[in-house]
């Protein structure tokens, strides 16, 4: 783990200690030696009455302020796709990493991807434990936060009731923490936008009814809502099909439907990186998070002009749908989750998944480039090797 100081910082400072200290206490480090850092004045060693031997550590005087200014930016989900994304956008970024210290939240800071966010700088990345449905966890997620982003994951339980409860602990405890600026990761209510007509797409309105909740306590608040996930398509929606094993893009919705596509992966934390830097324009505001909207069509053409060989004779196809749903139950989706993600297609092309909104507002305040299409493919494995 990385210590916080720079290179030529700590090149100085095991000089000093190799110069100041015994080489036995070097030799043997253990619990009887404290480091203690110190804004001037050489390197010094003195008897302590707790431990054996303290040691001051000389660093610049402003190094002190710079670490006390840095700002708490708490990442729910930190190992899912989009907390994820947040993490390594604002690590990645020397000038959000000089200003944010960023604490992930997960269930089990062994696995994996806990450890690849580890590795992209502790000094400023700590993975904390808590759970979502135990609301005394998450005082201590949030303490000291500025910012905290929040996610929940409705699929994990398949209940608006899990999900609404996890998403107003947060929400409480952030309130309680005094949180300058709490990030929802929302959607719109599909119910209240149908007019009645799309009553079950559970998923979406749970989070909106969340949305509400954040608005009425009060909580300094923006709200992103993620688009469609790029990565949904590739070798699911878009697959070798039979008869012919030609590539089809299969929906139960027209071709020319709309669909506001996001690489969520690597471009959620883009654009809650332009959120943090826009927070006054933004309280109170959504952020709708995709790169461009395009047609069915126009996803399949340009499938067809990256990869020319193995798009020859593709086409896109409206699924009946009770094909869909069919399909959907080979998976072992229950009837009503079948269901909603037939609403939630249908949103697409009878409502649109933002109600007809325009990205631009949206983009307007993002520093980083967006992933296309066409990019999000040349990467996709399910389309390795195709020519």
């Amino acid at each position: 783990m990385r210590s916080g100081f720079s290179d030529c910082e700590l090149q100085s400072i095991n000089a000093g200690l190799r110069q100041d200290v015994p080489s036995q206490i070097l030799k043997h480090p253990s619990q009887s030696v404290r480091l203690s850092l110190s804004s001037r004045g050489p390197l010094h060693s003195t008897i302590d009455t707790q431990f054996k031997y303290r040691i001051s550590l000389p660093f610049p005087p402003n190094l002190l302020e710079k670490m006390a200014s840095k700002k708490l930016l708490v990442v729910f989900g930190a190992t899912g796709v989009q907390g994820g994304s947040v993490v390594k956008s604002i690590l990645g970024d020397p000038n959000m990493r000089a200003q944010w210290t960023v604490r992930g939240i997960t269930r089990d800071v062994t696995k994996p991807s806990a450890k690849e966010l580890e590795a992209l700088g502790a000094e400023t990345a700590a993975l904390v434990k808590a759970n979502l449905n135990d609301p005394s966890t998450l005082k201590s997620a949030v303490k000291g936060a500025y910012a905290v982003y929040a996610v929940t994951n409705f699929w994990e339980s398949q209940s608006a009731e899990v999900e609404k409860a996890q998403g107003t602990a947060i929400a409480d405890a952030a309130k309680e923490a005094g949180v300058q600026h709490f990030i929802w990761s929302s959607l719109l209510n599909i119910t209240e936008l149908s007019k009645g007509a799309l009553p079950g797409v559970t998923h979406f309105d749970s989070k909106a009814d969340i949305e509400v909740y954040i608005r009425k306590i009060g909580i300094p608040a923006t709200f992103f809502l993620p688009g469609f996930y790029m990565s949904n398509i590739p070798g699911s929606n878009l697959a070798r099909m039979p008869p012919d094993q030609k590539w089809k893009l299969a929906f139960p919705i027209p071709a020319s439907a709309p669909v506001p596509l996001l690489d969520t992966a690597n471009d959620t934390g883009k654009f809650v990186k332009g959120i943090l830097l826009n927070r006054e324009k933004l309280l109170g505001k959504r952020v709708y998070g995709a790169t461009e909207y395009l047609t069915l069509t126009e996803i399949l053409n340009q499938f067809k002009e990256l990869y020319p060989i193995a798009g020859e004779g593709a086409e896109t196809v409206e699924l009946p749908h009770d094909v869909y749903k069919a399909n959907l139950g080979k998976y072992g989706m229950s009837e009503e989750a079948q269901e909603e993600l037939l609403q939630n297609m249908r949103l697409l092309a009878e409502f649109g998944y933002y109600g007809g909104d325009s990205l631009d507002e949206s983009h307007s305040i993002l520093v980083d480039k967006l992933t296309t299409w066409k990019e999000f493919m040349s990467k996709a494995p399910a389309f390795a090797d195709l020519k």
